[in-house]
């Protein structure tokens, strides 16, 4: 019979010993050396810092102790300088020990215990299922009442379910003991350097941690939805060269993707601010429509040949670049407007989003088709685009449109009181309007700031298509902009998102959409696959939102 190599606690104890001293000893000797040294200048630092918010003394009175403490610190220094060469030399006779003896002599033999121990409870596990389904049997053959039988089986399955609770117990506990011993040895460097890890010791400790807290589950309901999405385009990819005899992953079509992606981009950011407050925004392809629209009209070549409540307007007297700079103002004023009075009648009465936003969607559509009998505005001036959007050496810069937004949202929702006043809200209206924030004004906030990026994306949509505006441009994108933002992680639950995960969502969505176009499958099949993962992506997100309650 082979040997067990399983520890116990003591042996376990017996084999960290030696490190323990060896290490220990240096460890006694390096901290006697910072202790007039280090320990005295990092004491003195924090007493600084301290006597410059102290209130109680005088400004001679603290200028006195401040002098008194500049020159303890300048002798802890001096103390420090002189130490600093031993405590390096013993520091690297103390590491050059563990990198000798610690894997081999303790480490490993840890490793190789819970191994065994993992075997020894699965086989525990597999033993107690046997006897509790023996025992089962046994009882069941007794009985012939239909109630006792229905008793039976759950008692049966509850004991079933305590014998596996008792085996995922003792492996997590063995599974502890792995993790404890592994984090040992970084517990040593982390006191003989005062927590200064190196690049290399940083990536395996969270290497090791990730391992630690990995779990399938959770993996899955955060990532099955990309992976899924990821082995789609794979397909895609292979399929797209045999079927239409065009490579689909080239960087020209790279380059096309992030430039439809940008427009969108806008769009998606600008309502991933309302998902965030656990509401939504169905009138974003209605705003790029009368967006598109103004613009169209504004940076229109020559005199516009359609006309708005029978007025048709000229703008060719002004220069080219303030139509541009006209055109971007009206746009974002516009969609402000509207989603300001969506955002007021949320906040103020308590309507779902939903709706007022459906009532922006319709009045906005009634109002651009009607004045304009929906006809298309034309092209705007040829010259637009180079200025504003120019190609250099093949790279759209529209593209840096899209990335200054991102930046700039981001800045809001992670460094702004605004951005996590947003974040409070969505988590919890009712504490943070407890805690003192204004939920009327984060609410109509969101509206706004959501409006501003609306009325950027549309106006970059009218520069990057030379114009061509009108009432129906636009129609569906809410979906694809929701959607980005689902699949991106941002939670309809709310207060749960990020930005990198709207930008995620945004180029999967856009990636999604040209390649199926590029192999020929139908527009209108393409909103199937675009419903799918809207289900499948807030289907997780529920899954996710009942696991955390």
């Amino acid at each position: 019979m082979a040997t067990s190599t399983i520890l116990t606690a003591e042996r376990e104890l017996e084999l960290r010993k030696p490190i323990d001293e060896y290490v220990g000893k240096i460890q006694a000797q390096i901290n006697e050396l910072r202790l007039d040294g280090t320990d005295q200048v990092v004491n003195i630092q924090n007493d600084l810092d301290n006597l410059k918010r102290d209130r109680i003394y005088t400004a001679q009175e603290k200028a006195a102790r401040e002098s008194r403490m500049k020159a303890d610190l300048e002798k802890a220094k001096a103390v420090e300088a002189k130490n600093k060469d031993q405590i390096a030399r013993l520091i690297a006779d103390a590491e050059a020990y563990l990198k000798a003896h610690y894997d081999t002599e303790y480490y490993q033999h840890v490793v190789a215990s819970c191994k065994e121990e993992r075997t020894a409870a699965q086989a525990r596990y597999q033993q107690a299922v046997a006897e509790l389904e023996k025992e089962h049997q046994a009882t069941v053959a007794k009985i012939s009442d239909p109630q006792e039988l229905k008793d039976e089986k759950y008692v049966h399955k509850n004991r079933l379910f305590d014998a596996k609770m008792s085996r995922d117990k003792e492996l997590q506990a063995i599974k502890d003991r792995r993790h404890a011993a592994f984090d040992y040895k970084y517990h040593l460097i982390d006191m003989l350097r005062l927590s200064k890890f190196t690049v290399g010791e940083n990536i395996a400790q969270r290497w090791e941690n990730y391992k630690y807290t990995f779990n399938t589950r959770d993996f899955l309901l955060k990532n099955g939805l990309y992976i899924a999405i990821i082995l789609i385009f794979i397909a895609l990819c292979i399929i797209t060269p045999i079927v239409k005899n065009v490579q689909l992953l080239t960087v020209n079509n790279i380059l096309n993707i992030l430039q439809q992606a940008s427009p969108r981009m806008f769009l998606a950011l600008g309502v991933a601010g309302l998902i965030l407050l656990a509401g939504t925004d169905l009138s974003i392809g209605r705003m790029v429509g009368m967006g598109m629209t103004a613009a169209t009209i504004v940076m229109h070549q020559g005199i516009n040949t359609g006309s708005v409540f029978g007025v048709t307007f000229d703008f060719t007297g002004l220069p080219v670049l303030v139509r541009v700079f006209l055109a971007l103002v009206v746009c974002v004023v516009l969609c402000t407007v509207f989603t300001t009075i969506a955002g007021f009648f949320t906040a103020k009465f308590k309507m779902h989003p939903f709706i007022s936003t459906m009532a922006n969607m319709l009045v906005i559509f009634g109002l651009v088709t009607y004045s304009t009998k929906g006809v298309s505005f034309g092209a705007i001036e040829t010259t637009i685009p180079s200025m504003i959007i120019p190609k250099i050496g093949g790279f759209p810069t529209i593209i840096l449109w899209a990335v200054a937004a991102v930046v700039i949202v981001w800045f809001i929702w992670n460094k702004t009181t605004f951005g996590k006043n947003l974040f409070a809200v969505g988590g919890n209206a009712e504490a943070a309007a407890v805690s003192g924030i204004s939920v009327f004004a984060v609410t109509v906030g969101a509206f706004v700031l959501a409006g501003i990026l609306y009325g950027f994306g549309s106006w970059l949509e009218c520069i990057r298509m030379v114009g061509s505006g009108s009432a129906a441009y636009g129609q569906g994108w809410e979906m694809d902009a929701i959607a980005a933002c689902v699949v991106g992680g941002v939670s309809f639950t709310g207060g749960i998102g990020k930005i990198s995960g709207v930008v995620v969502g945004v180029f999967i969505f856009t990636a999604l959409t040209y390649s199926l176009t590029t192999l020929g499958i139908d527009t209108n099949l393409q909103f199937v696959f675009s419903g799918i993962i809207i289900l499948v992506a807030v289907m997780l997100d529920c899954l996710k939102y009942v696991q955390k309650k």
